[in-house]
């Protein structure tokens, strides 16, 4: 491989898209090249940084363009007198101009995002499934306790509603069927009744009819529970009447 070839290699190198003979001899041009050496310190500099960036999917068509032009364009020169080459070598990669250097580390860099945000998309589904194991575990637990309690209440959105508590798990669960859905926008909220102080304890599935919460929050000195409608996303304090308020249930 001629000089003025490996002058045309740094984009290659820096993206690790050398084969392995071009590598070894593209590093033994490298280490008596400075304009070659600071082009590959640059290059790699700005791909670390591309590649920490979550991107989307690269617009359609990219990978296509690019490697169209990487056949077709030639590099410029890297600036100490070496004149690059004006034709391609018939099946050899083609040499890599400015444009298709940096649509390559935007292909790149977006491919490592799209990476990226699949395994935060991951960890953040087995976070949730994690999150909600432990609340079934937990749910059982209170209605299959030795001292669960329960109490049933008035008519609430069209159903009836029952109250489990269990002192030794402190905590309670909420059963309910045939609950009419709520308005548009809002959605149906828990709470804990602390001597006439409502304190948040979930939200309910809008689109669920029949229900088994475990109420968010340990039962504490609650005598009771009550159900309004919210926003969506709920409230830190009721802002409408309740719909239904509940006594727990006494030993």
């Amino acid at each position: 491989m001629s000089t003025a070839e490996l002058h045309t290699l740094t984009g290659a190198y820096a993206l690790h898209a050398l084969p392995e003979d071009e590598r070894r001899a593209f590093e033994r041009h490298l280490a008596e090249c400075g304009a070659c050496a600071q082009e590959v310190a640059e290059l790699s500099a700005t791909a670390s940084r591309l590649a920490l960036a979550v991107s989307t999917s690269p617009p359609r068509g990219m990978r296509e363009e690019v490697l169209h032009r990487i056949t077709t364009v030639r590099q410029e020169s890297p600036g100490h007198g070496v004149p690059a080459p004006t034709t391609v070598v018939p099946g050899r990669p083609g040499r890599w101009s400015r444009y298709a250097l940096a649509a390559c580390l935007a292909a790149a860099a977006a491919l490592g995002g799209v990476a990226v945000w699949q395994n935060q998309l991951a960890r953040d589904a087995r976070q949730e499934a994690d999150h909600a194991q432990r609340q079934n575990e937990l749910l059982a637990r209170v209605l299959a306790a030795p001292d669960a309690k329960t109490a049933a209440g008035g008519p609430v959105a069209g159903a009836r509603g029952t109250v489990v508590v269990s002192a030794s798990v402190d905590r309670a669960v909420f059963l309910a069927s045939g609950m009419a859905r709520p308005p548009r926008g809002k959605v149906y909220e828990l709470w804990f009744d602390d001597g006439g102080t409502m304190r948040p304890a979930g939200l309910m599935d809008p689109d669920a009819a029949t229900a088994s919460v475990l109420l968010d929050g340990p039962v504490g000195g609650a005598s009771g529970m009550g159900i309004t409608v919210e926003p969506a996303g709920g409230s830190a304090r009721p802002t409408s009447a309740p719909l239904a308020l509940m006594d727990f249930p006494t030993a």
